[in-house]
């Protein structure tokens, strides 16, 4: 049986609020270091609470 499915289109969506480790780190006793170290990760993107996954599919 052959498929006529086909990718038509890619996209991506980043929400604008940014969480740095320096902010978390003022939320909980961690630090920058401690986390790039362990993780890589320097900040992360936080979608709003009223933001839904549907909203960032549409953006």
């Amino acid at each position: 049986m052959e498929s006529h499915a086909r990718i038509t289109a890619l996209g991506a969506w980043v929400p604008p609020k940014k969480l740095t480790n320096d902010d978390l780190s003022k939320m909980v006793e961690t630090s920058d270091e401690w986390i790039v170290q362990r993780t890589g990760i320097k900040e992360r993107r936080i979608a709003e609470k009223d933001v839904f996954a549907s909203d960032m599919g549409v953006e």
